[in-house]
């Protein structure tokens, strides 16, 4: 797989639909749990053990379902708090059975959560091409300032400056003005977009 294939991919897609329709990929009711979570992740001293258990706790009162409770514990998985990166791959595969199972309006959004995941071990551990092709398919199923934030990130280290700074070029023309904002904040504060601060200004 060369990163060329997977760039035409990405003009392809953009070209296709290229308003990325504001979307968080997680069902409203169950986003302030994960607010939570993701608090407890960032706070000093975090305790691994303690998240995963608030992590169960949350699932068992069913403020979460079990496709974002498997995204939750993927995303500490592969945290510097763990860096198990077996098991937040043994923890994607899972995510991505259960979204498949549980189909309804959010499957796609969770399925490109799984893909997200995987992208985010692959970066990593080193692996670009494997990344960019991840990230690719996680925009290909749910456009989002994120998902586009994770593969600019990819092209940059990758030498692909130029190319990313056209894409930041073309969403600054047609991304709805709350994921105009999110694209915007991500550049700004994700030292892995540093080369695109400019373009975003």
């Amino acid at each position: 797989m060369h990163h060329r294939a997977i760039l035409q991919r990405l003009r392809t897609l953009l070209r296709e639909g290229t308003y990325l329709v504001p979307t968080r990929g997680v069902p409203p009711r169950q986003r302030e749990a994960l607010d939570d979570i993701a608090q407890r992740m960032a706070a000093p001293g975090a305790d691994p053990d303690a998240i995963r258990a608030r992590i169960e706790q949350l699932r068992a009162a069913g403020a979460i379902d079990g496709v974002v409770a498997l995204s939750a514990l993927g995303v500490l998985a592969a945290s510097p708090l763990v860096r198990d990166y077996a098991e937040a791959s043994r923890l994607a595969g899972e995510q991505e059975l259960a979204a498949l199972q549980a189909g309804g309006p959010w499957r796609d959004a969770q399925l490109a959560s799984a893909d997200r995941h995987r992208g985010v071990i692959a970066y990593l551990l080193g692996h670009d091409v494997v990344a960019l092709d991840w990230f690719t398919r996680a925009l290909g199923r749910e456009r989002s300032a994120e998902n586009l934030g994770n593969v600019l990130a990819v092209l940059l280290r990758l030498g692909e400056e130029e190319e990313a700074r056209r894409m930041v070029a073309v969403m600054g023309r047609v991304l709805a003005p709350a994921d105009q904002e999110e694209l915007g904040a991500r550049i700004r504060d994700d030292d892995d977009l540093v080369r695109l601060r400019a373009a975003a200004d």
